[in-house]
Formats: C-alpha cells, sequence, structure tokens
C-alpha cells in the first residue's frame, strides 16, 4: 500500500483539486465527543457510539427516501441512545449544531492547508454537514479562507459515501475526476471518492483505520503536513501549460 514516504506517484502528477473532509479530517471532534458524553450521563463509550450512529443513520435517512440535516439526525440520534440507556437529558443541554459549530482544526490542518495553497492546489471542502453549519464551522477554525468553495451534500440531498455526491462535486468544479484527490479520515469516505473515479488520500486520525473491502487509497499520510510533502511543490499552472 502506498504511503507517504514513497515517490508521488506518476498517476498524481495530474492532480489540481484537492477536496476535503470536513469533520475529523480538518476540525476535531473531540469537543463534540465530550459535549455528548456529558449529555449521556458521562459515559464516554456512549459518545464513540454516538458518531457511529449518526452515520449509520445519515445512510439509512436517504436510502429509504428521507432527508434530514446532519445536525437534526444527530439530535435524534441522541434522543436514541439516551431512551436505549434511561438516561435523562438536562434541558440545558448544547445541541448539536451548536457543539458541531464550534471544534477546533487539528495542530496540522492551517499549516498544510497553507503550504497546499501556496503548491498552487485548489481547495475545496465536501461535508455532509449542510452549508450553513460548514460555513460556521469553517469560519470558528479560521480557514475558511483556504477555500475556492464549500459543498454540502444538502445542495444534493444524500449523504457520502454515495458516490452521487462525489461525481455532483467534481461537476461542480468543472475538472475530471482524474485530476482530483479526495482527502479524508474516513475509511468508508475515501474508499466512495475511489469507487467515483476520483484519487484519494486516507488521513490516519487517532482511532482510524482502512478496511478491507473497499478500494486502496493513492495516498495513505500521517496526517495533512505528511500529505503536503508526498504531494510535492508542483505548481497547477505548471502542470497544465
Amino acid at each position: 500500500m502506498p504511503d507517504a514516504s514513497d515517490k508521488k506517484s506518476s498517476n498524481l502528477n495530474h492532480i489540481t483539486t484537492l477536496f476535503f473532509d470536513v469533520n475529523e479530517t480538518l476540525l476535531d471532534i473531540q469537543p463534540l465527543k465530550a459535549v455528548i458524553s456529558k449529555t449521556l450521563d458521562n459515559r464516554q463509550e456512549l459518545a464513540d457510539l454516538w458518531f457511529i450512529s449518526l452515520l449509520h443513520h445519515s445512510l439509512v435517512d436517504t436510502a429509504s427516501g428521507g432527508w434530514h440535516t446532519f445536525a437534526e439526525i444527530g439530535n435524534a440520534v441522541l434522543n436514541m441512545l439516551a431512551a436505549q440507556h434511561n438516561i435523562q437529558m438536562s434541558d440545558d443541554a448544547p445541541s448539536i449544531a451548536e457543539a458541531l459549530s464550534q471544534l477546533p482544526p487539528h495542530a496540522d490542518v492551517i499549516p498544510a492547508l497553507s503550504a497546499l495553497q501556496q503548491q498552487g492546489f485548489k481547495l475545496v471542502a465536501l461535508t455532509n454537514s449542510s452549508r450553513a453549519l460548514a460555513d460556521k464551522q469553517l469560519n470558528h477554525a479560521g480557514i475558511m479562507h483556504f477555500f475556492d468553495a464549500v459543498l454540502s451534500v444538502e445542495s444534493i440531498k444524500t449523504y457520502k459515501p454515495d458516490l452521487k455526491v462525489y461525481c455532483w462535486a467534481t461537476e461542480q468544479m468543472d475538472v475530471p475526476r482524474e485530476n482530483t484527490l479526495m482527502i479524508a479520515a474516513h475509511s468508508w469516505d475515501v474508499g466512495g471518492a475511489k469507487r467515483a473515479g476520483m484519487h484519494t488520500a486516507f488521513i490516519a486520525r487517532k482511532g482510524q483505520t482502512l478496511s478491507p473491502l473497499l478500494p486502496e487509497p493513492d495516498l495513505v499520510c500521517s496526517d495533512l503536513n505528511d500529505l503536503a510533502a508526498s504531494l510535492g511543490p508542483t505548481k497547477v499552472n505548471e502542470m497544465q501549460n
């Protein structure tokens, strides 16, 4: 499996546009899990289960023909877990949207985005968050100015890793999928993007692993600084000349 210590493979030489997952890839969700844990009787294991269940129910919602925002599904899952474990939630518990909107960036994010921008890549945020929530998240984290576009699945009402999302996103940016790189800390996200025809980079955040059932990513990086180093100094303008 390729990793960032390898020389950049030739099939990445024509990458012009980088698509970034937001939650957990760019933003640290540990403060959110702390809020969830506190709301659920200080049970950390339920906070971890909440995030897994959030992803599960987002896919169930769209696969069954429904649509709710990420925050709405998150609140529903929170109430379900409380009911399942006989936990009485306090009335002053923060909303999921509020907690999501205040997540900090991982320490590597700002220097890596700056380096990638200077290298000449076009940067795009592609998120399961609603557009309004994504704007709040990126502004609060101080990284909105790095992005040429922010794309939310809310526009097409289906969640990643539905292949439709990646096809739609690349069409929105008017870029061939072979010239794109999807970057995420979730195996299911890079797996979906790979099957849709994008190149992919997996960011091995703590606790994240690759699925043996999904296509291997083009790059496996320890963090975003590792990714920036692996992509090298090639400029988009030079690639297009």
